[in-house]
C-alpha cells in the first residue's frame, strides 16, 4: 500500500526530454586531428606559392619559435622560398608611441590596396621587460585593413631586440614576398631605440612627426633623420594644420644641414591626416620616386646586397649567442661565474674567457 501510494504519489519526478547535441563529436575529433597534423616543407612552400595567408602564418609561426625541429623547417622553407622572394618595396615606418603609426598604416594599406598592389604589414609590438609579454592588437586597431583580401597582418612581439625589430622579421620578408605580396610595411616599436636594424631590412625609411608636441626639436638630431628617407608630419588636420605646416618648414630647414645620401635621394617632408585620409597618395608617389630614381642609379640594387652581407654577420652572431647559452657546460657553471663576479672574486673579463674557453 505504502509502495503504490509512494509510486503513484504528484511528487514523482518523471524523465524529462534530452537535449540534442549542438557540437558534433565527429566534427571536433577531425579538428583536433588536423591542428596535430603538421604539414611538410613541401607542403607548406606549394601552400605559400600559391598565395595561401594561412600557410603563409603557420611558416612565419615555425620562423619565430625557438625549438631546434621547427628552426631546422624554417630554414629549409626559406631556402625554397628565397628564389621567389626580391620583388617587393619593403618600407619601415617608425615613430614615438601616440604619432598614429597604425592609423596611417591602415590608411596607407587601403590605399595601396584600391591601387591593386598586395600589402604585407609585418608590426611589431615592445615585449614588456617583466613579463616578457606583448599585447600584440595591431589587428584590432587595423580592422578595416585586417578584412582586405589583399592584405596580411602579422603582429609580433620584439622581445630582447633592438630597434624594435622582431628576431625573425628578416625571414618573415621573404616569406611574405613569395606568397605574393609585393609591398611590405614593417612598423617598428618606435621607443628611441637604435633603428638600424630596421634601416638594415628596407628599401624605404619613413619617419612619423608629430606638430605642436615639442617634437620639433626632438626630431632635429642626427641618426634617425640622417636614416629617414622621407619625415611625414602626421595629424595634419583641425585645428593642428597651421602647427603641422610650420613644422614640416622646420624640418625641411634641417635637413639641409646633412651630407647628401649615397642613394642621391634628397629626403621629403610633408604633412599628412590619416584620420582624413588627406596626404597618403602624396606619400606613395614620393616612394614611387624614389623607387624609380635608386633603380636608375643602381643603389637599390647594391642596397639590397649590403643589406644580406649585414644580415649573415647578424645571424652569425645570434647563432653563436644561442650556441653559447645552450651549451651543457656553459649552463652547469654560468651561475658559478655569475656569483663570483658578484663577490668580486673574479673579474668580468677573466670569468668570460674561462667560460668561453669551454666552447673549445
Amino acid at each position: 500500500m505504502d509502495s503504490k501510494r509512494k509510486h503513484n504519489t504528484a511528487l514523482h519526478e518523471k524523465d524529462g526530454i534530452s537535449q540534442p547535441e549542438t557540437i558534433s563529436k565527429s566534427s571536433v575529433a577531425s579538428i583536433k586531428k588536423n591542428r596535430r597534423k603538421q604539414p611538410s616543407v613541401d607542403e607548406l612552400v606549394t601552400k605559400i606559392l600559391n598565395q595561401d595567408k594561412v600557410a603563409l602564418s603557420r611558416a612565419i609561426t615555425l620562423v619565430e619559435s625557438k625549438n631546434a625541429k621547427h628552426l631546422a623547417k624554417a630554414t629549409a622553407i626559406i631556402e625554397k622560398c628565397l628564389p621567389h622572394a626580391n620583388k617587393s618595396i619593403r618600407i619601415g615606418i617608425t615613430g614615438v608611441p601616440g604619432v598614429g603609426k597604425s592609423t596611417f598604416i591602415e590608411a596607407f594599406g587601403k590605399h595601396l590596396t584600391g591601387l591593386g598592389k598586395k600589402v604585407a604589414v609585418l608590426a611589431v609590438d615592445p615585449s614588456s621587460s617583466i613579463s616578457s609579454g606583448s599585447i600584440l592588437g595591431d589587428k584590432t586597431r587595423m580592422e578595416d585593413l585586417v578584412k582586405d583580401e589583399n592584405a596580411f597582418i602579422r603582429p609580433s612581439a620584439s622581445g630582447d631586440s633592438l630597434g624594435g625589430v622582431a628576431r625573425k622579421t628578416r625571414e618573415t620578408i621573404i616569406l611574405c614576398e613569395a606568397c605574393g605580396f609585393d609591398t611590405i610595411i614593417i612598423e617598428t616599436v618606435g621607443v628611441g631605440q637604435s633603428e638600424t636594424a630596421v634601416h638594415s631590412m628596407v628599401d624605404f625609411f619613413l619617419l612619423l612627426k608629430l606638430a605642436g608636441a615639442g617634437d620639433e626639436l626632438q626630431g632635429i638630431k642626427r641618426g634617425i633623420m640622417e636614416m629617414a628617407d622621407a619625415i611625414v608630419i602626421n595629424k595634419a588636420d583641425g585645428d593642428n594644420i597651421k602647427r603641422a605646416q610650420m613644422a614640416r618648414t622646420e624640418f625641411k630647414r634641417a635637413l639641409h644641414l646633412y651630407p647628401q645620401k649615397a642613394s642621391e635621394w634628397q629626403p621629403k617632408v610633408v604633412t599628412a591626416s590619416a584620420l582624413k585620409h588627406d596626404g597618403i597618395d602624396e606619400v606613395w608617389q614620393m616612394i614611387e620616386d624614389f623607387r624609380e630614381s635608386t633603380f636608375k642609379n643602381g643603389y637599390f640594387e647594391n642596397h639590397r646586397k649590403q643589406q644580406n652581407r649585414f644580415w649573415l654577420l647578424q645571424t652569425i652572431e645570434e647563432r653563436l649567442k644561442h650556441n653559447f647559452y645552450s651549451n651543457e657546460k656553459v649552463k652547469t657553471v654560468l651561475d658559478e661565474y655569475l656569483n663570483a663576479t658578484e663577490n668580486s672574486t673574479i673579474s668580468p673579463f677573466n670569468a668570460a674567457q674561462k667560460l668561453l674557453d669551454l666552447l673549445k
